[in-house]
């Protein structure tokens, strides 16, 4: 028999995935050779607004108090009958020490022009996002990114941002520390593609760029 931590944690995973199954089917973001081996459209099952979820098995009290958890103080009447989540991100920053931070607006296009940024050889860095999410929960939203040094692709990133509710401040969500690359092979230009998809492998924005590395940062 578990302990009352480990039955706690078996409650939650199953409200998770109760609470995923009956959100799902939303438009999907195709793959290509850089991503996961997926193609095509996956049958979820039915889809539900906000006010919907949650009035899905409202006589389980472990599940109805997770999702009143979940939504905080969102106004269900203000939500109205909208069946996907809209997430669009702000901006994304670069956090270094002992430096300003580096506040990169997200072009409409999702396709920066020229050189969006330079980071300095050898140096410690987070990547912090923020983002709205509005009108239905979004389950799973995931930050995917690959790099590519003269075509050779030389980093695949991806973490789990995690399940956000609707609501009228934007969501910040910081990276973990990473820390460039350096010596002469490392400096230079690099394309890079980022992706933010949710569970459903809805894709809310691709961006396409180029950043360098260098000796020092950009002058201020």
């Amino acid at each position: 028999m578990g302990t009352d931590e480990e039955k706690e944690v078996g409650e939650k995973s199953e409200e998770t995935e109760k609470l995923g199954k009956q959100m799902s089917e939303a438009s999907l973001c195709t793959t290509d050779n850089d991503d996961e081996d997926y193609q095509g459209k996956v049958d979820l099952g039915p889809q539900y607004t906000l006010k919907e979820t949650f009035e899905l098995d409202k006589d389980d009290e472990s599940l109805r108090k997770w999702k009143e958890q979940l939504l905080g103080g969102v106004d269900l009447n203000e939500i109205g009958e909208t069946l996907e989540p809209e997430v669009k991100i702000l901006s994304l920053a670069i956090v270094a020490q002992d430096r300003p931070d580096i506040v990169l607006q997200i072009p409409e296009d999702g396709n920066p022009n020229g050189t969006w940024f330079t980071l300095k050889e050898g140096s410690a860095y987070k990547l912090r996002f923020t983002f709205h999410v509005n009108h239905n929960i979004v389950v799973g939203l995931q930050y995917n990114n690959t790099v590519w040094k003269t075509g050779m692709k030389v980093d695949s990133t991806k973490e789990m941002l995690g399940t956000f509710s609707p609501q009228a401040e934007p969501y910040t969500h910081e990276m973990p520390e990473e820390t460039t690359p350096a010596g002469f092979f490392a400096r230079g230009s690099y394309t890079a593609k980022t992706k933010f998809v949710d569970d459903d492998n809805k894709c809310y924005l691709e961006i396409n760029y180029t950043f360098d590395i260098r000796k020092d940062w950009l002058a201020t």
